[in-house]
């Protein structure tokens, strides 16, 4: 991947409809955004990683630990919408949106995830996990079907596929928060309207797929994160990090 110059980005609203202020909220210590940034950081394939923020109260915070902050409108329908925004003052080749309710993400995601641009058709990727079974029906829990080769063919809050004949299926696939994005394709994901799919389901992912840009799925995601949006993922992501030391 060094002859690709990669930013990574962290989309960090400080609204949020399900968990209020969730990305400086604490955990182990430390404001949620800044353990997904030492995540990236510490990866060493991104340079530079930076925080793209709406709110002047989280640039402080990130500024004060030494993290870079863009500050972003507020009008951005979507993480993607704010990291095009920083793409107009920070050149790359690729661009990496991590996004900031993720505390539990480590450096070993960004290698799969960026490994995929070796194939010279990969305009956009993204991870996925086997999703547990606790998680099959948690509409928070967003699944993803791939076609053999990885590219993804739909992603859904819904439980997908559906076992019509209860055959107990174990192969459901639940889709992290994170993607990068040749500097081509996220441009063109910009200029684009969100479609029906993306506001039903509320995907920016959909958005890509409904005007026929193809997302490749890394096959090997090292393991599941926890994605806050409630007091009870905050919890279950502040035990693991305290458990991982």
């Amino acid at each position: 991947m060094s002859r690709f110059r990669i930013a990574g980005v962290i989309p960090a609203r400080l609204s949020s409809t399900r968990l209020s202020r969730k990305v400086l909220r604490t955990i182990a210590g430390r404001p949620m955004v800044e353990w997904v940034w030492r995540a990236a950081q510490s990866s060493g394939l991104m340079d530079p990683v930076v925080v793209a923020t709406d709110a002047e109260e989280v640039a402080e915070v990130c500024r004060s630990r030494g993290i870079p902050a863009v500050m972003t409108s507020t009008a951005c329908p979507s993480g993607s919408d704010r990291v095009y925004q920083v793409a107009q003052q920070i050149e790359a080749d690729i661009y990496v949106n991590i996004q900031g309710d993720e505390p539990t993400l480590t450096a070993d995601f960004f290698p799969p995830l960026l490994k995929l641009f070796e194939r010279p058709e990969v305009e956009v990727s993204t991870l996925a996990v086997r999703c547990p079974p606790e998680e099959i029906a948690n509409p928070n829990a967003v699944k993803v079907v791939t076609a053999l080769d990885g590219r993804a063919l739909y992603f859904s809050r819904a439980t997908i596929p559906l076992d019509r004949d209860q055959a107990g299926i174990a192969a459901y696939r639940k889709h992290l928060g994170i993607y990068a994005y040749r500097k081509a394709a996220l441009e063109r994901f910009a200029a684009l309207p969100a479609g029906w799919l993306e506001r039903v389901e509320r995907l920016e992912q959909l958005r890509l797929l409904e005007n026929g840009i193809d997302i490749y799925v890394a096959p090997n995601a090292p393991h599941d994160t926890i994605g806050v949006d409630t007091e009870e993922d905050l919890a279950r992501a502040e035990e693991m990090l305290r458990r991982l030391g």
